[in-house]
Parts: C-alpha cells; structure tokens; sequence
C-alpha cells in the first residue's frame, strides 16, 4: 500500500494583509524579556475587577477547542478567590490536535507573551501560584528560558505570581483540562471523572482556571487597549484575532493570525491554494469532523461554522485535495484508536470498532451492514466517554456518511480510483513536523 505522510516540511508564517498582529511578531527568533518590555509587555494591573470587566466587553472565547467565553472561566474562580480561598491557574500549551501548531509556536517564539497573560489571569482570579503545561520540548526550553530572564530581573514583572513548568508525554487527550490537573497533581495526564471540574476541585483540590495559551495570549492587548479595540478586528458574536493552522494538498504547513469572518477561500488564496482544488476540509482539527467543498464559501467564525455542523475549534483547518474523504476518516479514526485514553468501555471499544469499519470501507472489502453500524455507532456512542475522544470519533463517522455518500457508494463498490492508485495512510494526518520561528 502507498502511503502519504502527514505533512511536507517547511512552514510558513502570515499575518492577514493590513492587520496589525496580536499575538504573531513582526521580527525574527525567540522574543526575549527586553523586546518585550520595550513593546509595553508586562505592565502593572492597577484594578483586576476592572479587567474582567474589559475582558468581558471585548469577549474573548477560549482558543483551545470549546470557545468557551474566558470571562465566565475567570469569574468564576475569581468568585471562589472572594470567598477566601486559594486558587491556581494552569497555561495548557499541551497542544492535543496533531494538525494544529500555533500553541508550539507562540510558547517557542513569544513565552513572555504567554507568561504576561498567564500572570494577569492569575491576579484577576487571585491566584499565587501557576503553572505552564506542555509535552513539546522546545516549547519548555523556551518558557524554562524566559522564566529565568524574569528572575533575574530584578523588579518582579510577574507581580509577586509564581510559575512552576510542568512537561509530560504528548498524546491527544493529554491537553484535556482534568488530564492536565491530574498530571500536575502527580497522575497520568489522561481525564478524570466530572464533577468535579476544575474551577471546583482542581490543582491541590483548590479552585483552577485551566485556560489555552493563546487564549492568554490575548490578555496583554486587551489591558493594554481596551476592549473597543480588541473588538476592532473580526466580527460582533466572534470578535478579535485567532490562529490558523493550515494544512494538506501537499503543500507545507502556515500558521497565520485572521480576524475572525474572513472567508475560507481567501486564507487558501492566502496560503497558495486554489479554492476550487478543495474536496473538502477537517476544520478546527480532528474533533469537529469532514465538511465538503462548500466550505471553502464559508466564514471562519463560531456562528457560521456551528450552522455548518462544525466547529472552529483549535483553529486547525486541514484541506483535502487529492486526498479521499474515505481513506482520511479511516486514518483519523485509527487515530483515535491508538490514542484513546483505555479508561472507559465505550470508548476503548466503540474507537476500535469505528475504525475497523472506516478501514474496511477504505479497502473496499466493506458491507452494506458494515456502513450500517458505523452509522448507528456515530449516533449511539456520541456523549459516553469521559472526555472528548469518543465525541470525536462519531463526529468523524458521522459527517464522513452524511457529507461524503457519493465516495462511500464507490468505496463499496470498489471503484475509488483515488485510492486504487495511492491511499492516504498517515499515522497522525496533517500533523505539522516543522515549527521553525519565521
């Protein structure tokens, strides 16, 4: 069997034309602390009531899948901070999604960035005490560096907040928000049981913000310019900046930094492609499933992508060009297989089944029954895992059969010319290999 790797090296670093970027840098290398400083990094939080209130005009959803909205997340166990009790806050850089990158790149290239954000979160839910989470270790080095050159500066830009590094294995589900407070408390980073969840019982059993580092990465704008100008770039349900990661047609990977609403077709032009050489897209990485070609017409926001049946999630967007929807839902779901957590029953077993089916229908030597229970499986086992794994599984199932059914009638028949001449087989597909600071 011919097989096609993930994703061809090199990467490329963009900024959408006329924005003034946010969270990439307009220079070379690793940021040090005097660049940042020098910028207006780091400034003193006279009133952290006061930032909430900002951080909660300008709204700014979480970065690292759900887009949850940050402001409700810190209010929250800003709550519990007013009642008297200690809290914690973890800056998750455990970037899961194979196809996404942008959490590698800032924690490699802009650590004060996230360490600011990290710090002004901190003391808007009065916490002492944080914590940066990561597998990469590059991206450790970094914040391991930058941490140094804070010590050593003499007048305390963190503010009297301290930052612990914590460094564990990669794998899809660690960067699950309890995996990750059960690896700091000592655990594997794989989920625990909800409730309780982390703003409840988190870090040392205290109340615990765990927040994505882009995310963060955008609080030091919003203290630093308001929400008025936060809101001046993207759209007025999903307003500022985001991170994109864009992958697939053979081509190397790009992370650029859009306001939200632009159209799809426009970041392909962007990123080198032709609109209409797309079959299809994984958007907002693995977890939110297939769409088809009519993505390309789409806006990249929460509301329009909810009304496709999809997601922006983690802002990953893989292309499919040559690819076959059929082979590269039967790579993803074997994903899923390996990478599941083997806690739960429904999980373990339901990933495995799922995938056996894809994989058979992939090879052609699949059934009319085969496709009918991968069917029923999309829709029974949706909701009966412990984390995210299962869910993302059947949305792969799903929106494979309910988006693709012209390739999946070929693959039954054995007619898909695509994979007769060369199956896609990636073990983690559109993985981006290459992080190079631009």
């Amino acid at each position: 069997m011919n097989t096609t790797k993930a994703a061809p090296a090199g990467f490329t670093v963009g900024v959408w034309p006329g924005l003034t970027p946010r969270l990439l840098r307009q220079g070379t290398g690793v940021e040090d602390l005097a660049d940042y400083r020098g910028a207006g990094g780091y400034a003193p939080l006279a009133n952290p009531a006061a930032l909430l209130d900002e951080v909660r005009a300008a709204g700014i959803r979480g970065r690292g899948g759900a887009a949850f909205p940050l402001a409700v997340k810190l209010q929250t166990v800003r709550a519990a901070a007013t009642a008297g009790r200690d809290t914690v806050l973890v800056a998750n850089g455990e970037e899961g999604e194979p196809a996404s990158v942008k959490d590698r790149w800032l924690l490699r290239n802009r650590p004060h960035l996230v360490l600011d954000g990290a710090r002004l979160a901190a003391h808007v839910v009065g916490a002492k005490h944080a914590h940066v989470y990561v597998s990469d270790p590059a991206s450790a080095q970094a914040v391991d560096a930058a941490l140094s050159e804070l010590r050593a500066a003499g007048d305390d830009p963190l503010g009297g907040l301290t930052v612990s590094l914590r460094v564990v294995t990669a794998g899809y589900v660690a960067g699950e928000e309890t995996a990750a407070v059960h690896a700091i408390n000592g655990g594997p980073a794989k989920p625990t049981d909800k409730p309780p969840r982390p703003f409840e019982e988190g870090v040392g059993g205290l109340p615990t913000i765990v927040s994505n580092v882009e995310t963060l990465a955008n609080l030091p704008f919003v203290q630093r310019h308001g929400a008025g100008a936060y809101r001046e770039a993207g759209t007025d349900a999903s307003p500022g900046t985001f991170l994109a990661t864009v992958t697939g047609a053979g081509r190397p990977a790009g992370l650029y930094e859009l306001p939200h609403g632009v159209a799809l077709s426009e970041v392909l032009t962007l990123h080198g492609l032709a609109p209409d050489t797309v079959r299809g897209a994984l958007m907002g990485g693995y977890f939110a499933g297939l769409l088809g070609p009519d993505v390309v017409d789409a806006a990249l926001d929460h509301e329009t992508l909810r009304g496709l049946g999809s997601g922006l999630g983690c802002g990953a967007v893989s292309v499919l060009t040559d690819e076959c929807p059929v082979a590269v839902a039967a790579a993803v779901l074997a994903y899923f297989d390996r990478e599941n957590a083997g806690q739960c029953g429904s999980c373990f077993n339901g990933t495995a089944a799922m995938a056996a089916a894809a994989r058979a229908l992939r090879d052609g030597v699949a059934t009319d029954e085969d496709v009918a229970r991968l069917k029923r499986w999309s829709v029974v086992l949706r909701g009966r895992g412990a984390c995210g794994t299962l869910d993302a599984a059947t949305n792969i199932a799903a929106s494979l059969l309910d988006t693709f059914p012209a390739e999946v009638d070929r693959h039954l028949s054995g007619g898909c010319t695509g994979c007769a001449a060369e199956v896609y087989d990636a073990l983690r597909p559109f993985e981006v290999e290459t992080v190079e600071a631009p």
